[in-house]
């Protein structure tokens, strides 16, 4: 695989943060009003979340969001109190709680989902399958490179082109 040309690199480092920028600000704004009325966009996170495990703790909510656990605290009651979220202690470690999703919470959770589906199928329908496949691998990539920096604190781009230079000079 070809290295980027350090000259290059600059340009397109440009592009991405014009193209997340406007990315992320449209599609908050677009996944708010699809949901407007029945939850926020942080909660609807933390239920999608719970229905893809089926279960999981507070800590981990925290370490997956990058916020503290006040935060998801504060999320996860709101969820409660609307009926959506079940606390259920651990049974060898009564200090865990661990929370998984109502009936009320499940449903709420599949409706938001498929209308978030659909607008994000009216926008990705303008692609072929193959575009589309080789812009999800590229952003799992480089998910993939971040939720590696973020579990071992170390920078794995940095590490590789270390050894990369370690190599050559031998």
């Amino acid at each position: 695989m070809d290295a980027i040309r350090e000259d290059h690199l600059g340009s397109l480092i440009e592009r991405y943060e014009r193209a997340m920028l406007v990315l992320t600000r449209r599609m908050t704004a677009l996944f708010r009003n699809t949901i407007a009325g029945d939850l926020t966009l942080d909660q609807y996170n933390i239920i999608r979340y719970i229905n893809l495990r089926r279960s999981c703790t507070s800590t981990e909510l925290s370490e997956t969001y990058c916020v503290g656990k006040s935060a998801i605290t504060a999320i996860v009651d709101r969820l409660a109190e609307k009926g959506l979220i079940r606390r259920t202690p651990d049974q060898s470690d009564r200090r865990v709680i661990f929370l998984s999703l109502t009936r009320k919470g499940e449903r709420l959770c599949m409706t938001l989902t498929e209308r978030i589906q659909q607008v994000l199928s009216r926008y990705l329908s303008h692609f072929t399958t193959e575009e589309v496949s080789t812009f999800i691998g590229t952003f799992e990539k480089l998910a993939r490179l971040l939720e590696t920096a973020g579990e071992t604190g170390e920078d794995p781009v940095r590490k590789a082109a270390a050894a990369a230079d370690r190599s050559d000079r031998k």
